[in-house]
């Protein structure tokens, strides 16, 4: 992974500049990673990738909900309760274990899709005091650039670079 320094913006999907050095290393399979504070322990990143796939099939694999359990290993539990056209509702739980203690954490989520473009979520209630995220698709070349961000502040201080 490589780290970039945070910017002063308001928006975290725009700070990391698209530079061409940035772009090859996308290419090369790396992930770049900003992270910032959000809240007295909450935290902040923001992560771009390339998937070598089209945006249709990045789309429907990232829609499937219920595989997420899959994809992320700390992601223990991912179910969608309700659908309702570009709208739908989900319960995740997932697990992290610290030295000797094991955190788990529970969310229900709004979702809101722009169909091959992007997935806003929103918490309407868990363990969290507050929590959104964004995925973001964009075509490049053959492939797709995931972006995702997320901003969440747990209801108990925990380490935030575990969000």
């Amino acid at each position: 992974m490589t780290a970039l320094s945070a910017s002063n913006s308001s928006n975290p999907a725009l700070d990391m500049a698209w530079s061409q050095a940035n772009q090859a290393a996308l290419l090369q399979g790396e992930i770049l990673v900003q992270t910032r504070s959000h809240s007295a322990w909450g935290g902040a990143v923001t992560a771009n990738m390339y998937l070598p796939l089209t945006r249709s099939r990045v789309w429907h694999q990232l829609t499937d909900y219920p595989r997420w359990v899959q994809y992320f290993p700390d992601v223990i539990k991912s179910e969608v309760l309700h659908r309702g056209g570009s709208k739908k509702r989900l319960y995740q739980v997932a697990r992290k274990a610290f030295l000797f203690f094991t955190a788990q954490v529970e969310v229900y989520l709004n979702v809101f899709e722009e169909v091959q473009q992007q997935i806003q979520f929103q918490m309407e209630q868990g363990t969290f005091i507050d929590f959104t995220a964004d995925l973001k698709l964009q075509d490049c070349g053959a492939g797709t650039i995931l972006t995702y961000a997320v901003q969440a502040t747990p209801n108990i201080p925990i380490l935030t670079s575990c969000i």
